[in-house]
């Protein structure tokens, strides 16, 4: 069955970094497009970026472009999200998502704070 476990999530004070991980099992990740979303307190899940089975295609919201890196490594069937300049609105829950199978992972929590 699809698997799909974030880590990496932290505290983290504003302009800092954090990298987030999402190890996949259960599908042949190689075949498939990963995305990352985000849902902070008393608001809907967002998108943040996606990127197709071989890593060619990524796409970002506006909100993130320019800071936030998708990417993933296949032999690894792992998707990271490189965050930078990390600000206090990047505060929620982050969730790795397999759109192709409608799952979710169980988030990993992402606190920018001074």
């Amino acid at each position: 069955q699809v698997q799909l476990v974030e880590s990496g999530g932290g505290l983290v004070q504003p302009g800092g970094s954090l990298r987030l991980s999402c190890a996949a099992s259960g599908f042949t990740f190689s075949r498939h497009a990963m995305s990352w979303y985000r849902q902070a307190p008393g608001k809907e899940r967002q998108f943040i970026a996606t990127i197709t089975n071989n890593g060619g295609i990524k796409n970002y919201a506006d909100s993130v472009k320019g800071r936030f890196t998708i990417s993933r490594d296949n032999v690894k069937n792992t998707v990271y999200l490189q965050m930078n300049s990390l600000k206090l609105e990047d505060t929620a829950v982050y969730y790795c998502y397999a759109p192709d199978f409608a799952y979710w992972g169980q988030g990993t929590q992402v606190t920018v704070s001074s």
